[in-house]
């Protein structure tokens, strides 16, 4: 097997590989990639490398695991015999009015670029107005494997069906929704600048007055391997425990 690592802090992973039989490092083409960090280090080996299957490792260093999830070989020897649940994870692509294309797995977010002045756009869902104007910091849309992210720090709140759409931060009252999956949503910007986002990446598309992004799902998946055990609930609350003793 071909297998490419990605993230931070390789060196004990990549020395325990080596000493593996039909396994090969390689960097490109590869069969499998391994992400060894947290969620960023995930969703940009997506990015860079869509559509090839993922196995995702948390690094112990910053972020504690429980005793059952802490050895990288255990966890590999179970994707190697087959024991490790695969998980497709749908994605969001974006495409704006000019040919522009951002695809992502957690969100795509459209971002006021000029902090001091409010976003003032318009949303059709299924094209039909979603109210009218609205002013604000901005507007996205979540899967659900996103709406623990920046969705839930927006709306105080997670879905396990749809797509959700948050506005962030408006002048008036609009209403988060949660939308069948297949809604396709247009957000038309009538006073910019503005910057859309996928997966808080790097790299943005600028946008300005009279601009529009469809934001819908698109056919491409992620693909990912021990999913359950790289988001374990007793690792997280672990991980949250560590975090607010280090606070004070």
């Amino acid at each position: 097997m071909k297998i490419l690592l990605t993230g931070r802090d390789l060196k004990k992973i990549e020395q325990a590989l080596t000493k593996l039989d039909d396994v090969h490092l390689v960097t490109d083409s590869p069969d499998l990639i391994i992400t060894h960090g947290g969620d960023g280090s995930l969703l940009g080996a997506e990015r860079e490398f869509p559509g090839i299957p993922k196995l995702p490792i948390r690094d112990t260093a910053r972020a504690p695991l429980c005793n059952e999830h802490t050895s990288f070989l255990k966890h590999f020897n179970l994707f190697m015999n087959g024991n490790l649940k695969k998980t497709e994870l749908i994605k969001l692509g974006s495409f704006t009015s000019r040919g522009e294309k951002l695809s992502g797995i957690n969100d795509i977010f459209i971002h006021n670029v000029n902090r001091a002045g409010a976003l003032r756009y318009c949303v059709l869902i299924n094209n039909i107005p979603h109210g009218h104007e609205i002013i604000g910091d901005g507007v996205g849309v979540s899967t659900i494997h996103g709406s623990t992210a920046y969705y839930r720090s927006i709306t105080n709140s997670i879905f396990k069906i749809g797509i959700g759409l948050a506005f962030n931060n408006s002048t008036e009252v609009t209403n988060h929704q949660v939308l069948p999956e297949e809604t396709v949503i247009k957000v038309k910007i009538t006073r910019g600048p503005a910057m859309i986002v996928a997966d808080n990446g790097p790299e943005g598309i600028e946008l300005n007055e009279g601009d529009t992004v469809e934001i819908r799902k698109i056919k491409d998946k992620a693909i990912i391997y021990g999913l359950d055990i790289f988001m374990c609930a007793t690792c997280r609350k672990l991980r949250h425990t560590t975090q607010v003793k280090s606070k004070f």
